[in-house]
């Protein structure tokens, strides 16, 4: 099978544990792209919060694509131009920050450029600190309604998301996309919304088969991108659910996991 694509996620699957790219993993994505492969990051975070690693990795021409927000936002690196666009509006955030309250967890909203939330709250800091954007501090009620809201995240400590994940209404569930990206953080974003759904919007722009692409991560937000991959790879250190559900399994992310899938099925 000749794979022209692949997609690869960032915490736990292309980053190290010191949230860095390895001399093998980037060696590996640049001799990719020297023999024409299309390699896409497809993350949960924004594009302000990855560009330093995509300058990293010369992923930034008019050929390159980011799959944001965890496939909320499919933008052209160097234009910005959106390809794929979702959101939330401002009553959705209303209405689970109303159910934070009940379920004694905090909460957050995402624009394109900041974070915002109704109360300060460490796991917020980590937010923003991981991504480099602003932290706002203001009540739901009072966010602008110019600005879009790409996805809302509660935000706690593990044992509380998981105890949330038990609690919720079934017409939450029906309503958004709900995904585990980080112990930390569990998100809700527009039903339409997968990585998977924007793993396919840049192939379909390229005119590359799903048969030729390869996804590979490690946690819950990966799983509808591994599942529509012709090729879904699951991380060494990746979560059982996400394993049982890959073609491949690889090493972990601590031992150039991505690098031993691109040298052995994507370059020469």
């Amino acid at each position: 099978m000749s794979y022209q694509l692949i997609a690869l996620d960032l915490d736990g699957t292309l980053l190290n544990e010191k949230k860095q790219i390895s001399d093998r993993n980037k060696s590996a994505i640049l001799k990719a792209r020297e023999q024409g492969k299309q390699v896409v990051i497809a993350t949960g975070r924004p594009l302000a919060g990855i560009r330093h690693m995509l300058e990293e990795l010369e992923m930034t021409s008019e050929n390159d694509f980011v799959i944001a927000f965890n496939g909320a936002l499919v933008q052209n690196v160097k234009t910005g131009e959106a390809i794929l666009k979702s959101h939330v509006t401002h009553e959705d955030y209303a209405e689970l920050y109303r159910l934070s309250l009940v379920l004694d967890v905090h909460i957050q909203a995402l624009t394109e450029s900041y974070v915002t939330t109704p109360v300060y709250n460490p796991y917020t800091e980590i937010e923003a600190s991981l991504n480099g954007i602003k932290l706002d501090v203001c009540p739901v009620h009072e966010v602008p309604k110019f600005e879009t809201l790409i996805k809302v995240m509660m935000v706690d400590a593990p044992e509380k998301l998981d105890r949330v994940l038990h609690q919720l209404p079934d017409w939450v569930k029906e309503k958004y996309t709900i995904v585990r990206s980080a112990p930390i953080f569990l998100e809700f974003l527009h039903p339409s919304v997968n990585k998977g759904v924007g793993v396919a919007a840049v192939a379909d722009l390229k005119k590359i088969n799903r048969e030729n692409v390869i996804c590979v991560g490690d946690a819950d937000n990966d799983m509808a991108m591994v599942t529509y991959a012709g090729l879904g790879v699951a991380m060494g250190n990746a979560i059982e659910a996400l394993k049982d559900a890959a073609n491949h399994i690889t090493d972990t992310n601590e031992r150039d996991g991505v690098a031993q899938v691109i040298e052995n099925y994507m370059i020469a």
